[in-house]
């Protein structure tokens, strides 16, 4: 069977579409295109008599039978070419093919296997295992991937019966080789096309078709089929993939018709049969069609003749008509001669007799000439007006530009703010300073001490050395050992005391810091007491008035709004009132902080009434925002999002349209999205494209620029105090006051608790420093005690060494030493005094600075509301100027319209006589002496009364009685003309069903041939004989195998039933045939489960070497065999590949192959 034509490629993910399996006629575009279309333009040139014949007959559907002689007669003309193109095949070596066989499967959590992944070589590729080791999930694997029905692998009902046990979810993978110069859209999937398939318990499954290189291309079975047409692989073929229980009951239970339907199926015959049969139907029902439609031609006709007559009758008013055509041009110029007569004293305009224009023309040029005047006066006040407006431009420039110079307060912020850190880093320093003006002088103490002890040593030397005694030794001796005793117990009495003051130190330390954390949690439940205090007078004025919440003395202010005259429509506000939110649980709080400060925002539609209402406003408290915008309902829906997003307009009810349409403009509601997070409101701005504002419930704003990139921001949230707290809640105002009365409760609650505690940390805090200082007070005196006794021990000591001579010089070079440190210190004290200095003039300027920002900061505030305040006043001027101007254009462009009407009269009253002579000689010629224009109507009158009265016997007029006949022989020689197109079409279809059926059965021929001959020569293989007898009338197909013992003895020369076989018989029966068949089938993947299990060991030797080398021969086909015999005897080359499956262990791995 010829190998389809594949789809054209295509970029798009519906560019290929799966291949046609319908039949085509060979017929040119022409002859197909409807017959109607030119049997129309030969409509007037059929002839109403002529005979119409509808082709009813019943032809056989089945097109051309087969005949017992002609089959004979072909197969003997072709059996021996076949045979001879077998033998020469078998000794060719077959190609691999380039493309749609097979080069990977890989099984996650599939039957029997955890995970399990190898590679199949591209010609003959054997898996061999034990019993239960998951070989046949192979196969299934391979059907589920690529699209087929669970039921078809005989393992299962459905995909979840193919997830392992215990498990929710299971996938297999494909990868299927896409190569050569027909490969599948090269330039998307490159050199393999990957399939993968999930399915879950639930019963959901999905593709993902993806390149080598892992990029998803498609996710839809649609683009699945298209890649199994385009590469002709059919997995629900059961000749492609057969099972082992298929097979069986192919050959040993199945019937010769069971047999024969499987031949089709196999070979896609039946499927093109049906299709050629549904052609047939169709082709006979369009005739039983067409055969009603002829059936109202004889109305048609019959009412055609009824209009002729009509017609005929209506022929003798034709004179009379004709005679009320005279009439009419007579009458056209009896007016002509009247209008020349009633003109004959009035010249016309641009004329250049001497007489004056008519009394009417010189009224309408008095009247242009006014309105010209008036037309400059308008264009006066247009140039007056505009010259204000370029003045009122001045100044709101001049204004912006002050605005602009006046800076940011941020900045000064900032500065101020590094000022302080430097102060601060100057305060450190100084400190740092004073505590080595302390260590100075504490060093310069120290060394005034030593100084003095020196000088008096060397004094008690030289006295000494002139009264040292015996005496004097022992008595220095005592008091030494009474020293060190006295020394020893002062260090551990001086320890003792450190250790105690420095846990003091941190127990008072610990009180200070959460004293200190105390007294700013009090400082912060204060604050929110006298704004929850704040809050719930707030919640007693809504209580009296509902417009409360929108800011003072509502109520009076809408009163005064409703007392006042405006210019243009009443104020419309405060937009709170009219809005509403749908869910304010999930979005009151962020929309309390995006919208709600437009809630107290009033309208006017004229600039004039902003000033009013300003002063309304001002008196009663309120700073409230005033739009300028006139009432414009325009559309605003091109800016929405798609339905399936969520916008603040979406998430409101606003009840006044006027109102939504200001939101729409001052906040866009409409484009901005909402989301619950940051993270959903960044997907759905990233699925929208082209940019986009987002807020999140979380209070973050997140944008997406259209040029790509994007940012995030947090949004701050309200302080406590903020009267928007009471915005857009589901409670009433009695219940928010309560709700603040007990938050307030609750804080006073807290306060109290806190008070004790700060008064218990200050105690334990002013108890501990008092204690630490009375220790290190003991600590100083002890130290000093402590220096005494060593300086007396050491001056002991120095009196005992009598053998050693004390050294004068020595002590006064050690003198010389200390009053050299001496000198040090106070070169160090004077540095130290230079550089305090140098840091305190650096720090005045700072302090000077930071404090003229300060009171900058505290002005800019008032500079930046006077001048915006300036702004809004010339804003206005400037509109209000605007209005001006287009008023003075707008009447200025009405005068206009007006002159150039008045002129257009005054023209037409000139050209109108021109006009009707021109129509007259436009419908006749000159009549020559025309009556008057009243004798001619009468006569007109009559005539016409006439036919009018002629009209009414008849019906219709003449017009109509001709337009009827018309159309009545139109519709008569259409519908012949189309039947007869019909017919012709539908009997050249049939004549090309016919046609494909008789090649249909030349295929169904040539392939059952082949079958018979390629049986033959794989029976022979083993010493067999055998035929397939093939019945295409009556549908049966029967298999006829002679076994080599009894070729050997012929002593039965009777063919076996293949159910006579035995199991080795059957089984080597079983693969001549399907190798017969899958010569007629173009899929290049052929696949079989347990093809050997009841073969002996000389059938199976056989049988493989048959199947290698008939897959050697193969062109392009994949071969998977599946067997659990050993196949130590079949050695691995180059186009055989051996893949060993482990032993069921329900725990494999990657394969091993040779």
């Amino acid at each position: 069977m010829p190998k389809r034509r594949a789809a054209p490629d295509s970029d798009e993910e519906g560019g290929s579409h799966p291949a046609s399996k319908r039949s085509r006629t060979n017929e040119s575009d022409e002859e197909e295109q409807p017959r109607t279309q030119r049997a129309a333009a030969q409509g007037k040139r059929v002839a109403n008599d002529e005979a119409i014949e509808i082709d009813d007959e019943e032809d056989d559907e089945g097109g051309v039978h087969p005949d017992e002689d002609e089959e004979k007669k072909f197969e003997e003309e072709n059996e021996e070419r076949i045979r001879e193109r077998l033998m020469n095949k078998s000794r060719t070596q077959g190609g691999i093919a380039e493309m749609g066989i097979i080069e990977s499967i890989e099984m996650h959590q599939f039957m029997c296997h955890k995970y399990l992944t190898f590679s199949l070589g591209p010609q003959i590729n054997f898996i061999i295992g034990h019993n239960g080791s998951g070989k046949s999930a192979v196969l299934s694997a391979l059907t589920v991937a690529l699209g087929g029905k669970a039921t078809t692998t005989g393992r299962g009902s459905g995909l979840k019966s193919f997830i392992r046990e215990g498990q929710t979810v299971s996938e297999v993978t494909v990868m299927l080789k896409n190569q050569g110069e027909e490969a599948y859209r090269p330039k998307d999937y490159g050199r393999s096309i990957v399939i993968t398939r999930r399915f879950t318990k639930d019963g959901s499954s999905s593709y993902k078709i993806k390149s080598r290189d892992g990029k998803v291309v498609s996710t839809k079975r649609e683009e699945l089929q298209a890649i199994c047409d385009h590469m002709n692989i059919q997995v629900d073929n059961p000749m492609n993939i057969l099972t082992q229980d298929s097979a069986r009951q192919f050959l040993s239970a199945s019937t010769p018709a069971d047999k024969y339907k499987f031949f089709l199926k196999g070979t896609q015959l039946s499927q093109l049969s049906e299709e050629y049969q549904t052609c047939m139907e169709n082709i006979s029902q369009t005739a039983k069609v067409l055969k009603r439609k002829a059936e109202v031609i004889p109305d048609l006709e019959e009412a055609v003749k009824e209009a002729r007559a009509r017609w005929d009758e209506a022929q003798k008013a034709v004179q009379q008509k004709h005679r009320a055509d005279e009439l009419k041009k007579e009458l056209a110029w009896a007016h002509v001669a009247s209008k020349e007569e009633a003109c004959s004293g009035i010249p016309l305009l641009g004329s250049h007799a001497d007489t004056g224009p008519s009394q009417e023309l010189t009224q309408q040029l008095n009247d242009v000439a006014q309105i010209k005047h008036r037309v400059e006066k308008c264009e006066a006040k247009v140039m007056e007006a505009e010259g204000k407006r370029i003045i009122c431009d001045a100044e709101v420039a001049s204004l912006e530009e002050e605005h602009e110079t006046l800076g940011s307060v941020e900045a000064l912020q900032k500065r101020r703010e590094e000022l302080g850190v430097q102060i601060k880093a100057n305060k450190s320093k100084l400190s740092q300073l004073k505590n080595d003006d302390k260590s100075i002088q504490e060093s310069k103490a120290g060394v005034d001490a030593t100084i003095a002890e020196l000088e008096k040593k060397i004094q008690d030397e030289q006295t000494r050395l002139e009264t040292r005694s015996k005496e004097k030794r022992d008595r220095a001796t005592a008091k030494l050992e009474a020293l060190n005793t006295t020394l020893a117990a002062d260090e551990r009495k001086l320890q003792e005391l450190a250790q105690e003051r420095q846990r003091l130190m941190s127990e008072a330390d610990n009180a200070k810091q959460e004293g200190s954390r105390l007294q700013h949690e009090q400082s912060q439940l204060r604050t929110r007491v006298v704004e929850c205090e704040e809050q719930i007078r707030k919640c007693a004025e809504m209580e009296k008035s509902k417009l409360a919440i929108y800011g003072n003395r509502m109520d009076w202010v809408m009163e005064q709004i409703r007392k006042h005259h405006w210019h243009g429509k009443p104020p419309v506000g405060p937009f709170g009132q009219y809005v509403k939110v749908k869910d304010p649980e999930k979005w009151g709080r962020l929309l309390r902080v995006v919208i709600g400060g437009a809630m107290s925002t009033f309208a006017v539609t004229d600039a004039r009434d902003r000033t009013a209402l300003a002063d309304i406003l001002r008196n009663s408290g309120n700073r409230s925002q005033i739009i300028i915008s006139e009432e414009d309902l325009f559309d605003f829906s091109e800016g929405e999002p798609p339905p399936g997003y969520l916008t603040i307009l979406r998430a409101l009810e606003v009840t006044d349209e006027y109102v939504l349409r200001q939101l729409v403009n001052n906040l866009h509601i409409e484009s901005t999205l909402l989301a619950t997070n940051r993270a959903e409101a960044d997907r759905m701005l990233l699925s929208l494209g082209g940019g986009g504002v987002a807020m999140a419930a979380d209070l973050y704003r997140v944008v997406r620029f259209p040029e790509g990139g994007g940012q995030s921001s947090v949004i701050n949230d309200l302080r406590g105090n903020d009267p928007r707290h009471n915005l857009f809640r589901n409670s009433n105002a009695e219940a928010e006051r309560r709700r603040w009365q007990d938050q307030r409760d609750e804080l006073n609650a807290r306060l109290i608790d806190l008070g004790p505690k700060i008064a218990e940390l200050q105690t334990t805090y002013n108890r501990s420093r008092s204690a630490a200082g009375d220790l290190e007070r003991q600590e100083q005196s002890l130290n000093r005690k402590i220096r005494g006794l060593k300086t007396d021990i050491n001056n002991l000591q120095l009196e005992l060494n009598e053998d050693l001579p004390v050294n004068i010089q020595a002590l006064k070079e050690a003198l010389q030493e200390q009053q050299s440190e001496k000198e040090s210190i106070i070169h160090q004290y004077e540095q130290l005094l230079k550089e305090r200095e140098r840091v305190q003039q650096d720090q005045r300027p700072l302090v000077e600075e930071s404090e003229r920002l300060r009171l900058q900061i505290a002005e800019h505030a008032g500079k930046q509301d006077a001048i915006s305040a300036r702004l809004q006043t010339a804003v206005t001027a400037r509109l209000q100027i605007d209005n001006e101007v287009k008023h003075w254009n707008a009447k200025a462009d009405d005068e206009r319209e007006k002159l150039a009407a008045a002129e257009e009269v005054a023209k037409t009253l000139e050209e109108e006589f021109k006009a009707w002579t021109a129509k007259a000689e436009h419908y006749c010629e000159r009549f020559p002496n025309p009556r008057k224009a009243d004798v001619v109507k009468r006569s007109l009158d009559a005539v016409q009364a006439a036919l009018v009265e002629r009209e009414k016997r008849q019906g219709a007029s003449i017009e109509d009685i001709a337009d009827e006949l018309r159309k009545k022989e139109f519709a008569l020689n259409t519908a012949k003309l189309e039947i007869r197109a019909l017919n012709s079409l539908n009997r050249a279809l049939k004549k090309s069903v016919k046609v494909r059926l008789a090649r249909w059965h030349e295929f169904r021929r040539h392939i059952a041939l082949r079958c018979k001959v390629y049986f033959a020569y794989h029976l022979s293989n083993r010493g067999y004989f055998g035929k397939v007898l093939f019945d295409h009338i009556n549908g049966k197909l029967d298999l006829r195998v002679q076994t080599d013992d009894q070729t050997a003895t012929q002593q039965d020369s009777r063919d076996k039933d293949p159910r006579s076989l035995s199991g080795g018989e059957k089984s080597f029966s079983t693969i001549c045939l399907l190798l017969s068949l899958w010569e007629s089938i173009g899929c290049p993947i052929r696949c079989l489960d347990e093809f050997d299990v009841f073969m002996d060991a000389v059938n199976r030797r056989i049988s493989m070497k048959m199947m290698i080398d008939t897959a050697n021969a193969s062109k392009g086909k994949q071969y998977v065999l599946i067997t659990p015999q050993d196949m130590s005897n079949i050695k691995g080359g180059p186009t055989v590949r051996i893949h060993r499956m482990s032993d069921p262990e329900r725990g494999q791995g990657t394969l091993a192959f040779q």
